[in-house]
């Protein structure tokens, strides 16, 4: 459990929210596309421990529903911790810590693949967000995939058609996850390795409706509390195969908490070959919907363990292929929530970084684009005890910065941090670069006198 606190510069109705993009009373939305399952969004045994090839992120495990409402008794305490350090602090959750991870996975295999359909109909040109589908291209390739004649896509691409403009886009297309529109009366996928016709719904366990439906009045509690505390919900990314599922939750969450001020932020991994095209969305949708858009921007934890997983299973790596293309990735994310920021105003971000050039080219774009460093759009964090030498002089300028302070059990909280800080090289240096500044800053103090000293911006 972790939150971000000490600012140095300055339940039913979810459940009516969520549950219609995945459920329609017993049935769970589900399609098979070309040869049958996607192999990342199957569990495999020699996988089961994500502990493995991990040291950066906190790992949690399903036991039962108990130890579930125990995970979100200690993020109930860590948003309380946020809240009286700091008028304005952050917290940061993690969603398998609330519920069996099986149900992530078989919500992100769903969700992609409705997002793998839209892409095969519409085509590969362009941004995603920008592709559109007329009605012939819609009825022809439904036709040429054998999915439904002709004469039956016309219902169809009229109820996706939510602008009734004549075309469909992405923001259409993720209608038809919704229950209202009824789609599965109308949609059958082919099973292309039995060759018959299947039905997207596909019958819940009565546990497993039951699981789902306390997975999500946890996450309802939580942001509660933290919208009661004045606290930023942070929903934290994991694994990609959990992702998808974790990000369209946490985009409900903001639909419902974000209507008149940012509460809930959902973290982008730019290791992710997809993060750009992944937020460009997110945001239409928050800009389509008049909501505020909260977003915490990282490199990514995961990045061994998925590349091991990709080659093993036979999968295409969702990775980028190296550490320069990640850091070409994060900047291109950034540069482009900055410019939403200052375009459309109801976005706010959160830099979670410790690399100097980052901060220093979102700082440089900030003042390119006059966004003001009080104005409460932008926001640094790093983790407490490390990167001082970033953290203070970005408060001492007025900038909104936070440590990320890890919040739990002893025997956990320090093996994280040990990990933490022999996983990165560059934090290292970083570290060596700090002890430096303190000693240059001792000498100052003892030359001139000044043995006590209170920074310019510091708040008790």
């Amino acid at each position: 459990m972790t939150a971000y606190t000490g600012d140095f510069a300055s339940n039913g109705r979810l459940i009516n929210i969520v549950f219609f993009f995945f459920f329609n009373i017993n049935f769970f939305l589900y399609v098979y596309i070309s040869a049958g399952r996607d192999k990342r969004f199957v569990a495999y045994e020699q996988f089961g421990d994500r502990r493995d090839d991990l040291a950066s992120a906190r790992t949690f495990f399903y036991e039962d529903e108990m130890k579930c409402d125990k995970n979100m008794k200690f993020f109930l305490d860590c948003i309380d911790a946020a809240g009286e350090s700091s008028e304005d602090g952050f917290a940061a959750i993690k969603l398998t810590a609330l519920g069996r991870p099986q149900m992530l996975l078989q919500l992100s295999e769903c969700l992609t693949s409705i997002r793998k359909l839209f892409v095969k109909i519409a085509g590969t040109e362009g941004d995603l967000i920008e592709r559109k589908v007329t009605k012939e291209t819609f009825q022809a390739q439904l036709e040429k995939m054998g999915i439904m004649a002709r004469d039956k896509s016309d219902t169809w691409f009229t109820l996706i058609d939510y602008n009734k403009d004549g075309v469909i886009d992405l923001l259409d297309w993720d209608r038809l996850m919704q229950a209202d529109l009824k789609m599965s009366k109308l949609f059958r996928i082919p099973n292309m390795v039995t060759g018959e016709m299947e039905s997207l719904l596909l019958t819940l366990t009565e546990d497993e409706d039951r699981q789902m439906k306390k997975m999500i009045m946890r996450m309802n509690t939580l942001a509660e509390r933290a919208k009661e505390k004045n606290v930023r919900l942070m929903i934290d990314a994991e694994q990609s195969y959990f992702q998808p599922a974790i990000s369209r939750l946490a985009m409900e969450l903001m639909r419902k908490f974000n209507k008149t001020r940012p509460v809930i932020f959902n973290t982008y991994q730019c290791y992710l070959k997809d993060a750009y095209d992944n937020i460009t969305v997110d945001m239409s949708y928050s800009r389509n919907e008049n909501f505020y858009f909260g977003a915490k921007l990282v490199r990514g934890a995961y990045l061994d363990q998925e590349r091991k997983r990709a080659w093993e299973i036979g999968y295409s790596d969702p990775c980028c292929e190296s550490y320069e293309a990640t850091n070409q990735n994060y900047m291109m994310v950034l540069d482009t929530v900055l410019r939403q920021i200052k375009q459309y105003g109801k976005i706010n971000i959160m830099v979670a970084s410790h690399n100097e050039d980052t901060i220093k080219f979102t700082v440089q774009r900030m003042n390119d684009l006059c966004i003001g460093r009080r104005d409460q759009l932008v926001y640094f964090g790093q983790l407490l005890g490390m990167c001082d030498q970033i953290t203070y002089p970005l408060g001492q300028a007025g900038y909104g910065v936070y440590k990320y302070v890890p919040y739990g059990p002893v025997e956990e909280v320090l093996p994280y941090l040990s990990r933490r800080a022999c996983e990165n090289r560059d934090l290292m240096k970083g570290v060596g670069k700090e002890s430096r500044l303190l000693y240059d800053e001792l000498k100052r103090r003892v030359k001139t006198g000044n043995f006590f000293y209170t920074p310019f911006g510091y708040r008790k």
